[in-house]
């Protein structure tokens, strides 16, 4: 083999090796992103922040509640989600839910956070929940969820503690 075939080969190789290294980079820095953008909303949600959805997803996001609950389904859009799944526990709720726990993950343009949140109903009652959240990231933002809760406790309130008149 003639030396300036070897060289262009090496050369090659180099070049490759060298692309998937800063691809490989380039991933972890959008990972590590991801992870701290999710976190940084977590944590603002619970010192009281009030814009953890309209922060956190994708005009567009695709938000799945897995379970066979009435309220298990899929909202498409975030205006959907809120008015649909957000708003009807909210409404009934005298005290925000706050997460007081979690633990986030991220692998690629996934991140995972688990994490218990708790509040209070209107009528006085606890409200405490358990929640493991995988979001698909694009661009800071959440543009698909899967979320899985004991949906017991959340159609529990549901059904137990009236809506507000003119309210879901």
């Amino acid at each position: 083999m003639k030396r300036s075939t070897v060289h262009r080969m090496a050369s090659a190789a180099l070049l490759c090796l060298w692309a998937g290294l800063a691809g490989a980079a380039s991933q972890a820095q959008v990972e590590a992103g991801n992870k701290q953008r999710v976190t940084e909303a977590f944590d603002h949600w619970a010192a009281g922040g009030t814009r953890f959805f309209s922060d956190m997803l994708a005009p567009d996001v695709v938000w799945t509640i897995k379970g066979s609950g009435p309220s298990a389904g899929v909202y498409r859009g975030v205006d959907t989600f809120v008015e649909k799944a957000v708003r009807p526990l909210v409404t009934r709720l005298a005290t925000p839910v706050k997460p007081l726990s979690r633990q986030v993950w991220a692998d690629g343009d996934h991140v995972i956070i688990q994490w218990e949140g708790a509040g209070v109903a209107r009528d006085g009652q606890a409200y405490h929940n358990s929640y493991a959240w995988i979001f698909r990231m694009h661009e800071g933002k959440a543009v698909e969820v899967t979320a899985f809760l004991d949906l017991a406790p959340y159609d529990e309130v549901l059904r137990r503690v009236p809506a507000q008149a003119g309210q879901g």
